[in-house]
């Protein structure tokens, strides 16, 4: 009797542990929240058959070249960019000032591209003294700009204008240069006035 006892009592401490570890723990309060939340506010979207996708577009857009775009301008200050542009001079606002005033000197302003040639330089343009003329202005900023770095005389200048200088500096070696003979009466003949924008006639590029 007691072993039957005995064994009896085995199976139920037995069935006991099984329950135990076979049981799932309840849901906690907040996954029940949870559930309830989203069943709550559940959302939908229905898209209609006949919607058809709609189209991205997109504007189209250009880049311009630095010596096109100075071209096209067609101005004494696009001339002068042009020629800095060339020469590798920073496009620098008093770089410009004093370009713009140079070939001021040169030519005027209101004939700036007489000859096509702006500063009357002598360089592959067929006039030793600065007198020739180019085929275009695009050509004689590129002979401008090999003028400068060709001549051992115009190297103040040049340094002057690849550090964008005061204009005082660029202008005085300028003056000192065998760019013109009368270096410009040492400065007498030279304005230092804001120089007008003029754009040239057609054909002249």
């Amino acid at each position: 009797m007691r072993a039957l006892l005995a064994v009896t009592a085995s199976i139920v401490v037995l069935a006991t542990c099984s329950a135990t570890v076979l049981a799932f723990p309840p849901a906690s309060r907040a996954d029940e929240a949870l559930e309830k939340y989203v069943a709550a506010n559940a959302q939908s979207l229905e898209v209609p058959a006949e919607a058809a996708p709609a189209a991205v577009v997109r504007e189209e857009f250009g880049a311009t070249s630095g010596y096109a775009t100075f071209i096209a301008g067609g101005t004494n200050h696009d001339w002068a960019k042009l020629v800095m542009l060339y020469a590798g001079f920073p496009l620098s606002d008093s770089n410009v000032a004093v370009f713009t005033r140079w070939m001021r000197q040169e030519n005027g302003t209101d004939d700036w591209w007489n000859r096509n040639n702006p500063l009357n330089n002598g360089w592959g343009s067929g006039g030793g003294s600065g007198l020739g003329s180019y085929a275009s202005l695009d050509i004689a900023a590129q002979n401008a700009a090999k003028a400068l770095h060709g001549n051992p005389g115009y190297g103040a200048i040049v340094a002057g204008f690849m550090a964008s200088a005061p204009t005082a500096q660029i202008e005085s070696a300028i003056w000192a240069s065998p760019w013109a003979s009368s270096h410009y009466a040492n400065g007498a003949h030279w304005s230092q006035a804001p120089v007008p924008v003029v754009k040239s006639p057609g054909g002249t590029w």
